[in-house]
């Protein structure tokens, strides 16, 4: 069982920055593929980014393109979200996201899920 934990959601204004990380429990964090995904209220929860297990691979939704990056520590056993120039329609609560495979695409099915870190942009 891996258990997945969130952290450094909060408010930030328009155009602002903030660095989400999840913390997979476990010693085997190197054999899943990571993910970001994000639900805005009213809204399906969403696709946003995922890594390969060695990193040399990022998928990115077209909505963050150049804007968010995702990148591991397979020695901290981390994965981070580097999100940059931050819009109000980027208010959502984000889920780390664990695939037991090599790597994670939109349509793969998920093994682990986070409990979510809330991201809230004022305009």
């Amino acid at each position: 069982q891996v258990q997945l934990a969130e952290s450094g959601g909060g408010l930030v204004q328009a155009g602002g920055a903030l660095r989400l990380s999840c913390a997979p429990s476990g010693r085997t964090f190197s054999r899943y593929a990571m993910g970001w995904f994000r639900q805005a209220p009213g809204k399906e929860r969403e696709f946003v980014a995922s890594i390969s297990t060695s990193g040399a691979n990022t998928y990115y939704a077209d909505s963050v393109k150049g804007r968010f990056t995702i990148s591991r520590d397979n020695a901290l056993n981390t994965v981070y979200l580097q999100m940059n120039s931050l819009k109000p329609e980027d208010t959502a609560v984000y889920y780390c996201a664990a695939r037991l495979g090599v790597t994670m695409t939109p349509g793969h099915d998920i093994n682990y899920w986070g409990k979510g870190t809330l991201v809230t942009v004022s305009s």
